[in-house]
């Protein structure tokens, strides 16, 4: 199998390229910064965003996993992607990583999000969606950012299931090797919910007085009414927001 990973250089990438170089694919990376080529892996200079590279990197390609996120222009760089694909005229699947809530949450970034999965959808490749829960990393870099405050914001009704980088890693590779397009995958997360306030006290590894912050509008109703949480036939990951805390703690001790 011939397969492009965008975004491969990121949190959800770094997992995913030893699990596809594993099983024996031959990988190409599209990065925006130029990387030699390592591990099984070929590096590719583009920008999604821009429009530049993706035609280059797709020659002679079958499948694409496109993990490539940020905190805008996710949907422009889907449509240039899209449009590429629709050009190289031999991809055979694309598998991508979208976010729980893509169509629920009144928010631009995930409106983005679901405009990205309405262009890879509609490319005329067929296609895998997988809706993740935030990564267990990202929350740990937003609790720390928080943590810094006088007082810890607890915004009523904001809960969270993040999972584990890996466990999503293991998914999206499960179906990118599956080769058949299944469509809009049942959601992931990870195993439990958790107040806000509660993941950053965690994080932070002792108490703070808490300040309750309201939501209002339609994005406050909207987190109430959990709609950014994965609902029933999810699936859910295996690692623990627990243990991957006391994981970093021990790395952090090692050093």
């Amino acid at each position: 199998m011939n397969v492009l990973v965008t975004g491969g250089t990121g949190t959800l990438g770094r997992h995913v390229l030893p699990r596809l170089v594993a099983a024996g694919c031959r990988v190409r990376v599209l990065t925006r910064t130029a990387r030699p080529d390592a591990d099984g892996v070929r590096h590719l200079t583009g920008d999604l965003v821009a429009g530049t590279g993706p035609d280059g990197a797709l020659d002679g390609i079958d499948t694409v996993l496109h993990l490539a996120g940020g905190p805008k222009g996710d949907d422009v760089a889907a449509r240039n992607l899209a449009a590429a694909m629709a050009r190289a005229g031999g991809v055979r699947h694309v598998v991508m990583v979208s976010v729980i809530g893509a169509d629920r949450m009144p928010l631009g970034w995930f409106r983005a999000k679901r405009d990205a999965e309405l262009a890879i959808g509609g490319c005329g490749v067929p296609w895998t969606v997988l809706r993740a829960a935030q990564f267990h990393d990202l929350v740990l870099d937003v609790a720390g950012k928080v943590g810094r405050l006088p007082l810890l914001p607890a915004p009523g009704g904001l809960r969270f299931e993040p999972v584990d980088a890996r466990d999503v890693a293991d998914r999206l590779v499960a179906l990118t090797l599956g080769g058949a397009p299944a469509g809009l995958v049942p959601d992931l997360a990870g195993p439990r919910d958790y107040a806000f306030a509660d993941l950053v006290r965690s994080a932070l590894g002792r108490n703070r007085p808490a300040l309750p912050v309201p939501l209002a509008g339609k994005v406050g109703r909207a987190y109430r009414n959990q709609e950014n949480l994965a609902g029933a036939g999810a699936m859910r990951g295996t690692r623990t927001w627990e243990a991957f805390l006391a994981e970093r703690q021990k790395l952090a001790f090692s050093r």
